[in-house]
C-alpha cells in the first residue's frame, strides 16, 4: 500500500504537511485576531477573511502559468520564501494602529503570493514523478497518501494555535490580542520544517522539475509530443472535470457555514457515556492509529512487522477501552469542535480506500479515475440525505431561532453531524486526490502549471458558491437546504458519467 512509490514522494509530502500545518495555525485564529487586535465587527472581519480565502485559491493559476516558463522547482522555492515573510509579518506584535494594519495587509498578500507559487506547483512535482513507466500505475495511490499529508498538518493546528495562546497568555502576562502573534510565529517554525525537508531531500525529487518524465537518470528528456487537436481536447476535458469540482466544493465547504449553523441551533450540547470519547482529538489519533495497526497486521511480510502492527493496534486500543470503561460526566459540544472530525477521518480512511482500490487493481476492476470522480460526486449528496434525515421533524431555522429564545427548541444527537462528515470524507477521498492526479497525468507538458492552477480556480469558485445554500438558511425547510447539495452533487454526477468515456479516453 504504502510500498513501491518514488522516494520524491515523501519529501514532497513532509514539505506540504509543514506548509499546510502553518496556513491552518494562521487561519484557525485569524478570524478572532481581526476582532480583538482591531476591533474589527463580525462583519467587516468576514469580509477580509472571505477575500482572503478567495484569492489565495485563484493565485495558483498565475504561479503555475509562470512554472511553465521558467521551473516548478524554482517557483516552490520562491513561494515557500515569500510565505515565511508573511507569517514572520504577521508574528510582529505591532498593536492595532495603521501601521499594524499595513504590514498585516501586506503579510497577507505575501501568502497569498507565496501559496500560489508554493502548492499547484509542488503538486506538479509530485505528477511528475508518476511519469516513470514504473511508477505510472501508481499515480492515484501516490496523490491519495501526500492528500493525507496536507490532513495531517491541518489535524493538529487548531490545536496548537489555542494551545500556545493560552500558555503565554498564562505564563508570561501576555494580552489575549498580543497572544495572537504567538500563533502566527509558529507558522513562521512549520514554514522552516517545510523549507527543510524540501533542500535536504531535494536530490529525491529534483529530476521531477520537467514537464514529462521518462526515466529517473535518463541522459536526455524526451517530452511528451501531442498534435494541437490532443491538446484542444486534454484541455477541453480537463475544463469540464472542473466545472464538476466547483459544486463538488460548494457542496463540502457547507461544513464551514450551514452545517456549522447546524451544529450551533440544532445540535445537543453536550455528549456523555462513550461516544463523548470522540470530541478530544488525541483520542481519535488513538483510532487512526488502530486502523494504521490492523491494516498492517495483514499487510506485513514477516513476524517483526506483524507483531509491530498488533502492538499499533493493541495499545491504543487498551488505553480506549480504560477510557470508556472509567469515562464520567459530559464533555461540551461547541459548534467549531466538529471540524476536527474531518482531517481525523481523512488520515483515517486513506489508507482503507488504498487498500479496496489495491484489492480491485488485482482483479482487474479497479475504477478509472474519471468513474472515481463521479463516484465521488454520488457519495457527496449521499451525505446530504444523512443531514436530510437528521433534519426530520425539525422546524425551519427561523422557527428554531424562537424556540431556542423559549427553550423549547428539539435538538437532535451530534452523532448525526459526525456521520455526515465521515461520508463526506469518503467522497472527499475519492474525488479530491484522485482529480489532482487526472490532472497531472491528461494536462499537457506545456500547461501543467496552469492547469494544475486552474484546479484551484475551481475550487475559489466553489467557495464562493457556499454562499448559496446559506442564503436559503432562514424562513424555509432544512430539506430544501440540504435537498440543493444533493442536487448539485447528483447532476454534477451525471454529467461527469455522460462523459466518462471521453475523459477516459484522454487518460489513457
Amino acid at each position: 500500500m504504502f510500498e513501491g512509490h518514488p522516494k520524491g514522494l515523501w519529501a514532497l509530502a513532509l514539505a506540504n504537511t509543514g506548509e499546510r500545518f502553518g496556513y491552518y495555525t494562521m487561519l484557525a485564529v485569524f478570524f478572532l485576531f481581526l476582532q480583538h487586535n482591531f476591533g474589527f465587527s463580525v462583519g467587516v472581519a468576514s469580509s477580509i477573511q472571505a477575500a482572503f480565502l478567495g484569492v489565495v485559491y485563484f493565485v495558483p493559476l498565475f504561479g503555475g502559468i509562470l512554472a511553465d516558463k521558467f521551473g516548478f522547482g524554482r517557483m516552490v522555492t520562491i513561494g515557500i520564501l515569500v510565505m515565511f515573510l508573511g507569517y514572520l509579518c504577521l508574528s510582529l506584535p505591532l498593536g492595532g494602529g495603521g501601521i499594524a494594519l499595513v504590514v498585516m495587509a501586506a503579510a497577507l498578500l505575501m501568502i497569498c503570493v507565496g501559496t500560489g507559487l508554493f502548492k499547484g506547483n509542488l503538486q506538479v512535482l509530485v505528477g511528475n514523478l508518476y511519469d516513470e513507466p514504473k511508477y505510472a500505475n501508481k499515480r492515484d495511490e501516490g496523490f491519495s497518501i501526500f492528500y493525507m499529508a496536507i490532513n495531517l498538518g491541518s489535524m493538529f493546528a487548531a490545536a496548537a494555535a489555542l494551545g500556545i495562546m493560552g500558555y503565554v497568555q498564562e505564563n508570561y502576562a501576555v494580552s489575549k490580542a498580543d497572544s495572537y502573534h504567538f500563533a502566527f510565529a509558529v507558522a513562521c517554525v512549520s514554514l522552516i520544517f517545510s523549507i527543510a525537508i524540501y533542500y535536504m531531500f531535494r536530490g529525491t525529487f529534483a529530476h521531477a522539475d520537467r514537464a514529462k518524465v521518462v526515466a529517473k537518470g535518463a541522459t536526455e528528456v524526451v517530452e511528451e509530443k501531442l498534435t494541437p487537436a490532443q491538446t484542444k481536447e486534454r484541455i477541453v476535458c480537463l475544463c469540464l472535470v472542473f466545472a464538476v469540482v466547483i459544486f463538488f466544493w460548494m457542496a463540502f465547504h457547507q461544513n464551514g457555514t450551514t452545517m456549522t449553523q447546524f451544529a450551533e441551533v440544532y445540535t445537543q450540547k453536550s455528549d456523555s457515556g462513550v461516544s463523548s470519547l470522540m470530541f478530544n482529538v488525541f483520542n481519535l489519533v488513538l483510532c487512526i492509529l488502530m486502523v494504521y495497526g490492523a491494516l498492517n497486521i495483514f499487510q506485513s511480510k514477516n513476524v517483526k512487522g506483524k507483531v509491530i502492527a498488533a502492538a499499533m493496534f493493541l495499545i491504543p486500543a487498551a488505553i480506549l477501552v480504560e477510557k470508556a470503561i472509567n469515562v464520567t460526566g459530559s464533555v461540551v459540544v461547541d459548534a467549531p469542535i466538529f471540524q476536527q472530525f474531518n482531517p481525523c477521518f481523512v488520515v483515517a480512511l486513506t489508507p482503507v480506500v488504498m487498500l479496496v482500490f489495491s484489492w480491485l487493481a488485482k482483479k482487474g476492476k479497479e475504477p478509472s479515475s474519471p468513474m472515481k470522480i463521479g463516484l465521488g460526486m454520488l457519495v457527496a449528496g449521499l451525505g446530504f440525505v444523512v443531514l436530510m434525515f437528521a433534519s426530520n421533524g425539525l422546524p425551519t431555522p427561523a422557527e428554531q431561532s424562537v424556540a431556542l429564545e423559549n427553550g423549547t427548541a428539539t435538538l437532535v444527537s451530534p452523532n448525526w453531524l459526525i456521520s455526515t462528515y465521515f461520508v463526506l470524507t469518503v467522497a472527499e477521498l475519492l474525488l479530491s486526490p484522485i482529480g489532482i492526479s487526472f490532472v497531472s497525468k491528461v494536462a499537457p507538458p506545456q500547461y501543467k502549471g496552469m492547469m494544475m492552477g486552474l484546479w484551484f480556480v475551481a475550487t475559489a469558485i466553489g467557495n464562493f458558491l457556499v454562499a448559496i445554500p446559506g442564503l436559503l438558511w432562514g424562513e424555509l425547510s432544512l430539506y430544501v437546504v440540504w435537498g440543493v447539495c444533493v442536487g448539485v452533487c447528483l447532476v454534477s454526477a451525471i454529467f461527469i458519467f455522460s462523459i466518462l468515456k471521453r475523459l477516459e479516453k484522454v487518460a489513457k
